[in-house]
């Protein structure tokens, strides 16, 4: 048997875009993070038709949501399972995993998040010591439970110069760091929709799960009066803290803004799918210059990196601020929210705080998860 090492750590995240889960094996010796290896696992078509159907209230959706979980619970350990083969690595040499979860209901204004998970379940099929619930923590001290990633943006993208930090996943979030002797704190907020609604439009009329590059959206215009009208949420103005998901950003809520805009449909789907990259575009446009206009890049992290399209848009918007992908600093872009979770683990088993009050409005630090051994 291989001899157990104390630093290495593997990391979970599947996102609000509901199209995988990714799983990363990091390394965190000599104070660094370094990704030995990675794993994409797409999921079933079933298990994400059964999660889409969970992100509203339905019949019968706490057995739904116990049966979805121990789905996940599989795919998680499918997954690890793959990623130790891959690396040449054994359970028993990794000292924990972090898993996220799938998030279904994030209400922090009524007190609770909801991530669907097993994690019992996962230790007990990959025989690893599994952190999880990262987010119920912070809730109970007051916090949003969210963004939890600008702790460990903080901790890899820190340099000399101020810069913000863009994850464009189903939803957006921003993350402010201060040059590395600034003092003031690092804050962080969820901007809006990233991918969601996008994605919503083009499986709705293409069948597709995701536009890839914005190609299709490419063939459309922004339309501006529909732009000028999503805008109006009342999201885009509230200061943070504060976060989001499909509670609110939805396919509901956007045929109620088409309905009352354009009721006879006359904007074709391709325009709407334009338009709602603009939107995505402005909304984290308009937060960094809202709330960290001294950013001297923006660095883009998530799926959303590689949608050239979106990624364009964002350049337009952001300038002359630059705007680059996370891969210029060393981590690929689909890496960063898994690495994230590795890191929180670790945090976890070391007791250390995993959140930042600045960002989230909780009361203090505190050490986020629960530990599920072996």
């Amino acid at each position: 048997m291989a001899d157990f090492n104390a630093n290495l750590y593997i990391g979970i995240m599947s996102g609000t875009s509901l199209d995988g889960v990714d799983v990363v094996l990091a390394d965190f010796a000599d104070h660094r993070v370094r990704l030995v290896q990675h794993v994409r696992r797409d999921f079933a078509p079933e298990l994400r038709k059964v999660l889409a159907a969970l992100q509203a209230p339905g019949r019968n959706e706490l057995h739904r949501s116990a049966v979805a979980a121990q789905h996940l619970a599989r795919t998680y350990a499918l997954a690890i399972t793959e990623l130790l083969h891959r690396a040449g690595i054994e359970a028993g040499q990794v000292r924990a995993a972090g898993i996220h979860g799938q998030t279904v209901r994030h209400q922090p204004d009524a007190g609770y998040t909801l991530q669907l998970n097993a994690p019992a379940t996962v230790a007990e099929l990959t025989g690893i010591d599994i952190v999880a619930d990262f987010r119920s923590r912070d809730l109970a001290a007051g916090g949003q439970g969210a963004p939890l990633l600008p702790a460990f943006h903080a901790a890899v993208f820190r340099a000399p110069f101020a810069r913000a930090v863009v994850n464009i996943g189903g939803i957006s979030n921003l993350t402010g760091l201060p040059a590395v002797a600034d003092p003031n704190p690092v804050i962080g907020f969820d901007c809006g929709p990233g991918n969601v609604l996008l994605d919503h439009w083009i499986a709705r009329h293409q069948g597709a799960p995701y536009d890839r590059d914005g190609a299709w959206g490419a063939g459309g215009h922004t339309h501006a009066g529909l732009l000028n009208a999503l805008l109006l949420e009342p999201y885009f103005e509230r200061e943070p803290p504060k976060s989001t998901g499909r509670d609110l950003f939805n396919g509901d809520w956007l045929d109620r803004r088409l309905e009352r805009f354009d009721p006879d449909s006359t904007i074709g789907p391709q325009d709407v799918q334009a338009t709602l990259a603009r939107l995505t575009a402005i909304s984290i446009a308009r937060a960094q210059q809202r709330w960290w206009p001294h950013a001297n890049e923006v660095v883009v992290c998530g799926g959303g990196a590689f949608n050239a399209g979106l990624m364009r848009m964002l350049a337009e918007e952001c300038a002359p601020v630059p705007v680059s992908n996370s891969a210029g600093l060393g981590i690929a872009p689909d890496h960063v929210e898994a690495l994230g979770f590795a890191w929180l683990a670790r945090e976890h088993i070391e007791g250390r705080d995993g959140n930042l009050p600045a960002v989230t409005g909780a009361r203090g630090g505190r050490v986020l998860g629960a530990r599920y051994p072996k």
